[in-house]
């Protein structure tokens, strides 16, 4: 069989093939209602496909959204990839995902692919950009939506929480049950200093200790951001002699991390231990104890970010306050704090 094309569309529906286009794209130019409707139908007797691609070609743009995260398989990644995917479908748009597992190498080789690809922007998560990435966004000229993260690398649009006081609320609350202090679980060695949440979770932590009049020497420990590996670094620190009576965890997959060593070492959360997270993934609130953790509007940020990356006016020039659109955190109170 012969394949449809828009020659047949408008001949059927006694129209141009422009005015065909016109109808497909939902513009540039308004078509009336009653021509419209022809084609409409034209399209639905003929089984007529749009050719994607060739459209795509035509105008250099794709409905793709390239997203750029460190690791899906972590909820909080994972449900911001889905909260993204929700607000693109609003949008028209669909969405790639791809994986950079914390590596340089692999961030780059999604940009150049998600680029070459012709995608409308990109939404990247990215911790710690390199000059070597930032330079290839600036090559391509791309639109560029920085999503929870802001490296110093790549001075672009952003979408945040405020991470620093999240922070804060989250260990102010543990300090207000009158444990003397609280340790925080923070990231990695080589966690960049500026722009990442994580050091933001870390100094909300820090300043919450200070204002308390509490030391914070020695009661910040390092530990990866993923469950498997917190709860190794928990086992060590909950097993040792100077156990702490309280944890703020830089995230809820630590969190759940530390749960987890604390019932093996048969450690009762909250009335020995209480624990706090960062990110109230759906998951805090089913574990043992639910988690008190701190709120983020994902659903919120991903429609700002879908909305930032598909603006046409998104390269403006500005300074990076007026660019950076802040989202306020909440603290919600479950039992593993010590609250009934």
């Amino acid at each position: 069989m012969a394949k449809v094309t828009r020659d047949d569309v408008a001949r059927l529906a006694g129209t141009s093939t422009a005015v065909v286009s016109y109808v497909i794209n939902n513009g540039p130019r308004p078509v009336a209602p009653a021509t419209r409707e022809r084609v409409l139908a034209a399209i639905k007797e003929l089984g007529y496909r749009p050719d994607r691609v060739a459209q795509a070609m035509a105008s250099r743009r794709t409905d793709l959204i390239g997203m750029i995260v460190p690791d899906a398989r972590q909820p909080f990644f994972g449900e911001m990839a889905h909260a993204v995917e929700q607000a693109a479908a609003e949008r028209g748009k669909m969405v790639l995902v791809g994986n950079s597992d914390y590596r340089t190498e692999r961030e780059i080789h999604y940009l150049r692919a998600f680029l070459g690809m012709r995608v409308s922007g990109l939404i990247l998560v990215s911790q710690g950009m390199s000059e070597q990435a930032a330079s290839e966004i600036e090559a391509w000229d791309a639109r560029v939506v920085l999503l929870h993260e802001r490296p110093e690398a790549i001075d672009d649009v952003a979408v945040v929480t405020d991470d620093i006081g999240g922070a804060q609320l989250a260990t102010r609350h543990l300090l207000e049950h009158g444990h003397p202090y609280v340790a925080c679980l923070g990231g990695v060695p080589n966690t960049p200093a500026v722009g990442d949440p994580v050091a933001d979770h870390e100094e909300g932590w820090r300043r919450a200790m200070l204002e308390a009049g509490r030391s914070i020497e020695g009661r910040l420990f390092q530990a990866p951001y993923n469950r498997y590996d917190a709860y190794q670094v928990a086992l060590k620190l909950l097993s040792g002699p100077d156990r702490p009576p309280a944890i703020f965890c830089s995230t809820d997959d630590q969190a759940f991390g530390v749960l987890r060593a604390a019932r093996e070492l048969r450690i009762d959360v909250p009335t020995e231990l209480a624990v706090a997270g960062f990110d109230d993934v759906k998951e805090a609130a089913l574990a043992d104890p639910p988690l008190t953790t701190v709120h983020s509007d994902r659903p919120a940020m991903a429609r700002a970010a879908v909305d930032l990356v598909l603006d046409d006016s998104l390269r403006v020039a500005g300074s990076r306050r007026e660019r950076v659109r802040q989202f306020p955190s909440a603290l919600i109170v479950r039992r593993s704090c010590g609250c009934a």
